[in-house]
């Protein structure tokens, strides 16, 4: 199962790769909402993890056009902040408050797995 991980915090990138290669993840991984289009084209991953505020395409940019390429591939919003009431963040698959702690990150995917392999 392939991870893309797309945030412009060196790291956060980092810990995440860490984290979720221990999980038994392949995880590959973008620094810029451009560079996780790239990275998105050419590695066709699993599951995408997507910053919100990033300063080059904002990840509710990134995740319009990453559904209009691919809108199978599930895709978890990462955020530092509540957008609960924000109705735009609702198109994507998942909504997951950054942590230190990885584990509601962890359970989210999990999940979005059984779901797209049921």
């Amino acid at each position: 199962m392939k991870i893309l991980v797309v945030d412009d915090e060196k790291n956060i990138l980092k810990l995440y790769q860490v984290e979720l290669e221990d999980e038994g993840y392949n995880v590959v991984t973008a620094n810029s909402g451009r560079e996780g289009l790239e990275v998105f084209e050419r590695e066709n991953p699993d599951i995408v993890t997507l910053d919100i505020l990033m300063p080059d395409l904002d990840g509710i940019q990134v995740l319009r056009l990453m559904k209009e390429k691919r809108p199978n591939v599930p895709i978890i919003m990462l955020t530092a902040y509540d957008y609960r009431d924000d109705f735009s963040v609702w198109v994507s698959d998942a909504y997951v408050v950054k942590s230190s702690d990885l584990t509601n990150l962890k359970a989210t995917i999990k999940q979005l797995i059984k779901k797209t392999t049921a």
